[in-house]
């Protein structure tokens, strides 16, 4: 069903380019000229034309919508929330100058620890691995 419809959706956009290029332009571009106001005079075919293209254009936002529909009912919903797998419970109490956990276990979560209690001083900084670059003065 999918295929068929696919292939309408293509025959239907090839159309449509079709039409639009045979639509006069501002400047007469590919329209098609005619003498007197016969049926494809240009007043007449840019009347055909647009109708064409009006309707090839919601033929077009039909089959559009229908391959969507089609695309997504053999998908079940998931949840975006889910994670992969139950976390690990906190088994010790984090170490003073260390990053505390995001989640709210027995702890309180973030805001309650940030509401204890005083910061504490921050921690030293590491002495350096490796050769460092002089700094000029």
């Amino acid at each position: 069903m999918q295929q068929v419809i696919i292939v309408i959706h293509l025959m239907l956009v090839l159309a449509l380019i079709g039409v639009v290029l045979l639509q006069r332009s501002e400047g007469g571009g590919l329209g098609i000229g005619g003498g007197g106001g016969s049926f494809m005079s240009s007043r007449g075919a840019g009347n055909v034309l647009t109708r064409a293209t009006a309707i090839l254009a919601g033929l077009f936002f039909a089959t559009s919508l229908i391959l969507s529909i089609l695309a997504g009912m053999g998908r079940k919903p998931t949840s975006i929330l889910g994670g992969s797998g139950p976390s690990a419970p906190i088994s010790a109490p984090a170490a003073p100058g260390s990053t505390p956990p995001l989640g709210g276990g027995e702890g309180g979560g973030l805001l309650k620890q940030l509401q204890g209690g005083p910061p504490a001083a921050p921690a030293a900084p590491a002495a350096p691995a490796g050769p460092q670059v002089p700094q000029s003065k």
